[in-house]
């Protein structure tokens, strides 16, 4: 189906979020996805409470994205992404060897990447002065280190994951290691010109501007 004939997806998002989180809530992922592969989208803006009662039925959990395009209702970032990049060759081959290839650095981005680099921003963030993190962060910086050196020898003087080609897979990884503290990622500079090179895309600047944008909402009473 041609892209001017399709149904635009709705892609839920938050109208307001912490300015640590501005730029890094996963529905830009999504966002990204959909401006790679040249299909419409609008949002759906949650304001502070609205991911509650119906809203439920569309995300159990109360995050975002939740994602609606005419053909499918899906929750879960990479999920979503995926369904994307099926839809369009710009973000995965079609033949079943480049599909597989997309498929495996896909999962890798989700897996074996973000779940060290997750457990940081957990420990650097959201439990910030906690007395069991002092004991705790060496062991997950240095799982988080050992991933990104492995990633970077692997990649090593290739543009993209895949070679010369940009796909779905590097759109998660990229979301993923910009996410990593910079000094960590400061280690390996091939990863961190990688990651500067998917950023630079005009499809990943036009996500950004746009989920900006979307922060128009007022913080929950008690906010500080």
């Amino acid at each position: 189906m041609n892209a001017m004939t399709q149904t635009p997806a709705t892609v839920s998002a938050f109208a307001w979020v912490p300015d640590f989180a501005k730029g890094h809530v996963r529905d830009l992922r999504v966002r990204w996805a959909l401006e790679e592969a040249s299909l419409p989208y609008g949002t759906a803006k949650l304001s502070p409470g609205e991911n509650a009662g119906a809203y439920r039925d569309q995300q159990p959990f109360g995050q975002v994205p939740a994602y609606r395009d005419g053909e499918v209702e899906m929750f879960e970032s990479g999920a979503i992404v995926l369904h994307i990049a099926e839809r369009s060759e710009a973000l995965m081959p079609r033949d079943a060897a480049g599909r597989a290839r997309v498929l495996t650095w896909m999962f890798c981005a989700l897996n074996t990447m973000e779940i060290p680099i997750g457990s940081l921003a957990d420990i650097d963030i959201f439990n910030a002065g906690a007395a069991w993190t002092k004991e705790r962060r060496p062991a997950v910086e240095a799982w988080a280190r050992k991933r990104l050196a492995e990633l970077a020898l692997r990649l090593g003087d290739n543009d993209y994951l895949d070679g010369d080609r940009f796909t779905a897979g590097d759109l998660l990884m990229t979301d993923v290691l910009r996410n990593a503290p910079a000094a960590l990622l400061a280690e390996q500079p091939k990863l961190a010109a990688y990651v500067e090179r998917c950023m630079a895309r005009p499809a990943f600047q036009k996500a950004l501007a746009a989920q900006m944008a979307d922060f128009t909402g007022s913080p929950p009473p008690g906010w500080n």
